[in-house]
């Protein structure tokens, strides 16, 4: 089965997923997207994952290209650019886009279906989100640690009866762990749940998640959030379960202690963008559009809103 496959961005996610498909599929033609240093680094160098679960660290694309524009005939698109550059990456898809091309935006946040929905209207978008603690270590090497990274994926809603089981056989062939439901929204708010309050407090406050996790007014807002994040999911006929909230909690809990988010790390080092606008921006643009009260998500945005323009 000889498919194009294309991996755009080469971050901690798209390195770490685009060298497990590259490593093990000579047959396919794999080709990446990518920039400047980290074009020139790859093309130069191969792709490098330091991680204990690959045998060799580099492996050697054939196709590494500079440009959208140069993709044809895909026929599936991995989308692992920052959430803030998703809607400038779509402009540069949509053109490329056929009525069989598959994509799959790599990326954490409850909107993301819709937001690529709004831009390109044809083909095949596949819900999904990410679990892997992989960063960039340098331009063209990623390092991974922790847990094996997972994909989580459903169908499209807008078409359910495409054919998509290759892509589930292909991740797997490429030691993917994949985890497919018919649908992946549950799924995908579960985790939004999880890192948009997270996220939003630990930002706040520059306290690492043990804090929020502790009785106190930490634990208060992050809860509040997630009341919030709930009512909007119930208003959408998410499914998500009565007891998400506490048992968010106790996932939580399961991390070390001085753990840090990526938002609180980017809100508190200055970093020109951040992920704000993707947890609190979706769940107040969600709360207008359902009518729902969003106090606490709003406050707290305030609050990050000073704490950046200081």
């Amino acid at each position: 089965m000889h498919k194009n496959i294309y991996i755009i961005g080469l971050g901690g996610v798209g390195g770490y997923f685009g060298f497990k498909l590259n490593a093990v599929n000579e047959s396919n033609n794999i080709h990446f997207v990518a920039r400047g240093e980290t074009l020139e680094k790859v093309q130069a160098n191969g792709l490098i994952l330091k991680s204990p679960e690959v045998p060799e660290e580099t492996t050697h694309p054939t196709s590494v290209i500079s440009d959208i524009s140069q993709i044809k005939d895909a026929d599936l698109i991995l989308v692992c650019v920052k959430e803030y550059d998703l809607e400038k990456v779509c402009e540069q898809l949509a053109p490329n886009i056929t009525d069989t091309t598959v994509l799959m935006p790599f990326m954490n946040g409850a909107d993301i279906y819709e937001r690529v929905r709004k831009i390109i209207p044809s083909g095949i978008v596949l819900p999904s989100c990410v679990y892997v603690a992989s960063h960039i270590e340098e331009k063209g090497i990623i390092s991974h640690k922790g847990k094996t990274g997972k994909i989580v994926f459903g169908r499209d809603p807008q078409n359910q009866d495409a054919n998509i089981e290759w892509i589930e056989k292909l991740l797997k062939e490429s030691k993917v762990v994949v985890s497919f439901e018919e649908d992946a929204f549950p799924g995908i708010w579960t985790k939004f749940i999880f890192i948009a309050s997270f996220g939003l407090v630990t930002a706040r406050y520059n306290e690492p998640m043990g804090a929020v996790c502790k009785p106190g007014p930490l634990h208060d807002r992050a809860w509040a959030i997630m009341e919030e994040i709930k009512k909007i999911a119930d208003a959408k006929e998410i499914g998500l379960p009565e007891d998400i909230i506490p048992v968010t909690f106790e996932k939580a809990s399961t991390f070390p202690g001085h753990s840090p988010t990526s938002l609180q790390l980017d809100v508190n080092s200055d970093k020109a963008q951040n992920e704000l606008e993707l947890f609190a921006g979706a769940i107040i643009r969600y709360g207008k559009e359902l009518s729902i009260d969003t106090p606490a998500t709003q406050s707290i945005y305030e609050e990050i809103k000073e704490v950046l323009e200081k």
